[in-house]
């Protein structure tokens, strides 16, 4: 008698602008083959976008990753990243590293101790933080989805799901102590089809570090949407 498979936990946390929601396709996926899939959506974006305020901050969408493992007594679970998620995800294993037993950077961000997202954010994206924060705005309007490469099938669905990202989570800077690094299983993916030097300075490194796996993927940076399948796929690999 064949044994069933076993049953694995995922967390995915979207990038910024986005929400809980991009991560639909693959948790559908993961979902009907047994697993158990967590989709928070980070404060002050998404439907939690009623919540937008200049009180929010980078340890905010910590604790809110935190908060999910706690609540939910989650262990040995995977934590997939995808872009700004690589902030507050890193920020989070500081804390919760013990219950993680995989990580995935989808495209996103593998920020250093002392870092902002303001040092590693591209030029266009920074400029229109910075022009939000000028005028004493909560958040920064969101581009289209394709400035994300997103395929055209699905632009019009992402539009209308976007929303103004917190300022204050970009300005704020990252404690880490290492914690990211000692987990045992780390994958990084790279879509290059999105330009950004600081992922492609991440894919560089974390190729380089025998401790981490790299792929790349032909899809636009959100992998989710564009490649939902084949991205299941990986993680059900990694974890």
């Amino acid at each position: 008698m064949n044994q069933p498979p076993t049953r694995k936990t995922f967390v995915l946390i979207h990038g910024s602008w986005h929400g809980g929601w991009c991560w639909r396709p693959v948790a559908d996926l993961l979902r009907a083959a047994g697993h158990n899939v967590f989709t928070p959506t980070l404060t002050g974006v998404g439907e939690r976008s009623h919540l937008l305020s200049g009180d929010i901050n980078l340890d905010t969408h910590i604790a809110d990753i935190v908060n999910v493992f706690r609540w939910e007594d989650l262990r040995d679970a995977c934590l997939a990243v995808h872009s700004y998620g690589g902030w507050p995800g890193s920020g989070a294993l500081e804390q919760i590293h013990d219950r993680i037993s995989s990580v995935v950077y989808v495209d996103a961000h593998v920020p250093e101790n002392g870092q902002s997202w303001m040092d590693l954010a591209n030029p266009e994206t920074r400029a229109g933080t910075l022009e939000a924060i000028q005028k004493g705005e909560a958040g920064s309007p969101p581009p289209t989805a394709e400035f994300f490469k997103v395929n055209a099938q699905d632009r019009a669905w992402v539009d209308g799901k976007l929303t103004p990202q917190p300022n204050g989570v970009r300005t704020q800077a990252i404690r880490l102590t290492g914690a990211r690094e000692r987990i045992a299983k780390k994958l990084y993916i790279r879509a290059p089809n999105y330009p950004q030097p600081a992922f492609d300075q991440a894919y560089a490194r974390c190729k380089a570090n025998p401790t981490w796996r790299t792929l790349e993927t032909s899809a636009g940076h959100d992998v989710m949407i564009d490649a939902p399948e084949w991205l299941a796929k990986v993680l059900l690999e990694a974890s």
